[in-house]
């Protein structure tokens, strides 16, 4: 997941503010997803509410971040161009996108009190395991979303979206 992050990072890098930001949350929200992981593994009694709050605030403030800055800032960048087609497919992604985020919730609430963190221990490599799956394939959506939203107005990238990438992106093609 860290090299799929690195790689986002290398294709948007730069190309907006914003997303570069938020790209490095992403990567660091992975960083304490996989440390987390490997305290779990190591000595799963040991793992500290503090060490589950800071993931889960990284796991917090990227979703969030998504949610309420980035993809509205992509649509109003498509609907600048008036590109209906990328807002369509905006609305196909965003959509799939919402299973994660409440996961991302039911997650949060779970470890959210010392109590609950305690009761939910014993499921917490689970827990990982099921947010690690997920967030892969948000990762994918949202770096389709991207590419897709930031084609719309760059005029390298929409030779890249009219050719091979595009079929993977129409509405009518699957979003996987």
């Amino acid at each position: 997941m860290l090299e799929d992050c690195q790689s986002a990072q290398e294709r948007w890098g730069g190309v907006h503010t914003l997303i570069d930001r938020w790209l490095e949350q992403r990567y660091d929200m992975l960083v304490t997803l996989v440390d987390l992981r490997e305290f779990c593994d190591a000595d799963l009694s040991a793992v500290s509410k503090p060490r589950i709050d800071t993931f889960s605030e990284a796991l917090m403030d990227y979703i969030s971040a998504g949610h309420f800055e980035i993809y509205p800032q992509l649509r109003e960048e498509a609907k600048a161009f008036d590109d209906q087609e990328a807002l369509a497919i905006a609305d196909q992604l965003l959509a799939r996108v919402d299973s994660s985020t409440q996961l991302v919730l039911d997650f949060d609430n779970d470890y959210a009190t010392p109590a609950r963190c305690q009761r939910f221990t014993d499921k917490l490599p689970a827990w990982l395991d099921r947010l690690g799956r997920a967030m892969t394939e948000r990762f994918a959506l949202e770096d389709q979303l991207i590419s897709r939203l930031h084609a719309a107005h760059a005029p390298a990238s929409r030779v890249t979206a009219e050719g091979a990438d595009a079929r993977n992106l129409s509405p009518s093609a699957p979003l996987s």
